[in-house]
C-alpha cells in the first residue's frame, strides 16, 4: 500500500485531510485508520498495511 493509496482510501469514507505539515497529516490518519478498525470498518490486515505504509512514511520525512 502507498500513502496515495491511503489518502485516496480515507476519501471513500468522506474524510480528507491536509494541514500543510507532513507530520500533522500522519499523526491525522493514523488517528483515522485507528478508528476505522476500532468500529470495525476495515479488516486487520488492511489495518497493519495501513499502519506499516504510515511507519515508513514517517521515516521519510
Amino acid at each position: 500500500m502507498t500513502y496515495f493509496e491511503l489518502i485516496q482510501f480515507l476519501k471513500t469514507y468522506q474524510t480528507f485531510i491536509y494541514t500543510g505539515n507532513r507530520e500533522a497529516d500522519l499523526d491525522l490518519i493514523e488517528e483515522e485508520i485507528q478508528e476505522l478498525y476500532s468500529l470495525g470498518m476495515i479488516d486487520p490486515i488492511f489495518f497493519r498495511d495501513a499502519k506499516l505504509t504510515i511507519r515508513r512514511e514517517r521515516r521519510k520525512s
